[in-house]
């Protein structure tokens, strides 16, 4: 605790001693090439970034990282000390051991549907007069769908949703011939006989599955965004018995 409120303190302070002397580089993101992320969510986005074909040789104890978006900052690293922005909290990190042969790529864990957007990596090297330059390396832009998926199921089967995140909070249903969508849990909820939520895995168990039951799921996080669809069918297995009939010659 007191080790992460130094490193709170000391990027406050950084960042007031930037303003008003922290000077961008020239050739930034308009006039570079952006690359583009694909990812799913509940899954790992690595977002690249080399810094040596940008700016060279850095000593690593000298190595200052920023990544932001276009509104706000989302992870810095100078040395050994790091700051995460808040909704980013325990999911981003630039692995340090990395950095030695320039990757300063970002890893974002457990990645949202909020996350899609342009993030831009950039190095802050020392400039003249004292002043600090902070030199455009890479502009990224992250793309975050949704789970979706048809699933069909026999009367008195289950039905195992992933609900891929813990950011996952609430299961909603719509009925095949309805347009109203209903509650069917939410994260807290008691097991009950039909439904069990597996307490190691993000996964909701619907057990003996009826008719009613055919429809529409969808899993939604915080913000009421969509993380998975099932679209369920549920009916009867036919089972075909082929006769084979032997015919002699007469």
């Amino acid at each position: 605790m007191e080790r992460d409120t130094k490193r709170h303190w000391f990027f406050i302070q950084l960042h007031c001693l930037l303003v008003g002397s922290l000077v961008d580089s020239s050739s930034l993101s308009s006039a570079a090439q952006t690359r583009s992320i694909v990812s799913r969510v509940g899954n790992q986005a690595v977002l690249p970034c080399s810094w040596k074909s940008r700016v060279g040789e850095v000593p690593r104890s000298d190595c200052h990282i920023q990544w932001k978006t276009p509104m706000d900052t989302v992870f810095e690293l100078r040395g050994d000390n790091t700051w995460e922005a808040e909704e980013f909290k325990g999911r981003v990190e630039v692995p340090e051991d990395r950095l030695g042969s320039g990757d300063c790529s970002l890893i974002i864990r457990d990645v949202q549907i909020r996350d899609t957007g342009r993030y831009e990596s950039f190095m802050v090297v020392d400039g003249v007069r004292s002043t600090k330059t902070r030199v455009f390396i890479q502009s990224v832009k992250l793309s975050v769908f949704d789970h979706k998926s048809l699933q069909s199921r026999g009367p008195g089967e289950d039905l195992v949703l992933d609900l891929y995140t813990p950011h996952s909070v609430r299961v909603v249903f719509q009925g095949r011939n309805s347009s109203e969508w209903s509650g069917v849990w939410m994260r807290g909820d008691r097991n009950s006989p039909r439904l069990h939520k597996d307490p190691l895995k993000e996964q909701l168990t619907i057990r003996n599955l009826k008719s009613s039951d055919d429809g529409t799921y969808k899993v939604l996080d915080e913000l009421g965004l969509a993380v998975s669809t099932v679209q369920l069918s549920v009916e009867e297995r036919v089972t075909l018995i082929v006769f084979r009939e032997n015919i002699g010659s007469v």
